[in-house]
């Protein structure tokens, strides 16, 4: 392409489908060139976050060797000049600071701005110039230098002073689930139950002190261990904390239930596949389901409900909310349960 496009088609490298390219996230290679188009601003990393599910997966594949996630995380970085996971199709977020700023960007960032980008990292040309030789590749938070690109269309918030940046960056990688949900109980159904899969998780926990924040009238928290729902009791931000297999569907349906269910909203939060059915049987008829796991199917969810004679409506939770990432940062500072919650994720 001769002109940018403000989507970041001008850095798709894929072949041309029907006439057309496909969307920055949707194809399979970027352009990674340094030199900007007018309309972009280059990054210089300095932490990646790597999606939750996408870690799972690449934990999982590699019976949790460290080294083997390493180089695999390098091997699609090299290969298709972004961060997605072959295999979840999802990648995460990063930290940085703007190394420089395209004549035409209509970001309002400026060079020396410490950011945290809010769009995914499969969509954001990367490359990583350190082998990513501070990781252990044990975690999802990953020291990485190199540089990145934003697009016309991007999303970036300059980070706050008051927050450790990586305390700051595991917020702003969740940070469209509490917004989405806040918007959900208020506008229909503020006094209502709702029911949080992964509660205790950090979209989870943060999805949970938004639906207060909207008004809903009873909590429920729902965690996989003991362990866990310890943990959210005493973050208080539940009045019912319950452990259930969210993949069995009627023992979620029930486990609902009994806490004072079934819910008005049901916010699914975790990054392991199977959740849809017990989701949809948790809900109330005439209540909402909002997915925000990258593991969720949505032919499992739509054909699952539709079986079931749910009626229920299903949201996909796409990241986005306007104003999220401040509204996400305002709840962590707000609740004390929710700050532990993220600052234990992070302890070493």
């Amino acid at each position: 392409m001769t002109t940018s496009d403000p989507t970041g088609l001008h850095r798709v490298l894929d072949e041309p489908v029907n006439g057309s390219l496909p969307l920055p996230q949707a194809a399979r290679r970027l352009e990674t060139r340094k030199t900007l188009w007018p309309d972009e601003v280059r990054i210089r990393v300095e932490r990646l976050n790597l999606d939750a599910a996408s870690f799972r997966q690449l934990e999982s594949a590699h019976d949790g060797d460290g080294v083997a996630v390493r180089r695999e995380v390098l091997d699609i970085v090299a290969d298709r000049g972004k961060m997605q996971n072959p295999v979840t199709g999802s990648g995460g977020m990063l930290v940085g600071v703007v190394e420089e700023v395209g004549a035409e960007s209509p970001l309002g960032l400026k060079v020396g701005d410490k950011v945290a980008t809010l769009v995914s990292l499969t969509l954001t040309p990367l490359v990583i110039e350190d082998g990513l030789a501070r990781w252990t590749g044990e975690d999802e938070q990953v020291p990485c230098d190199g540089y990145a690109i934003l697009f016309g269309r991007s999303i970036a918030a300059v980070l706050p002073d008051d927050l450790a940046p990586e305390l700051a960056l595991s917020v702003m990688d969740v940070c469209g689930a509490p917004a989405l949900t806040r918007r959900v109980v208020a506008e229909r159904y503020t006094g209502g139950v709702v029911a949080v899969i992964g509660g205790g998780g950090k979209s989870g926990s943060l999805s949970l002190a938004a639906a207060r924040d909207a008004g809903a009238g009873h909590l429920i928290g729902i965690v996989p261990t003991e362990a866990e729902a310890s943990r959210l009791r005493e973050a208080d931000l539940a009045d019912e904390v319950v452990v259930a297999d969210a993949r069995n569907p009627v023992a979620l349906r029930d486990a609902v239930a009994k806490a004072g269910g079934p819910a008005d909203v049901t916010v699914v939060c975790v990054d392991v596949p199977g959740c849809e059915g017990g989701a949809i049987l948790a809900t109330a008829d005439r209540g909402t389901v909002v997915f925000f796991s990258m593991a969720t199917s949505f032919s499992a969810a739509a054909l699952g409900a539709e079986g079931l004679a749910a009626d229920v409506t299903m949201l996909v939770g796409n990241g986005y909310v306007p104003g999220h990432a401040a509204y996400a940062l305002d709840l962590l500072r707000a609740n004390p349960g929710v700050r532990t919650l993220f600052e234990g994720r992070l302890a070493p």
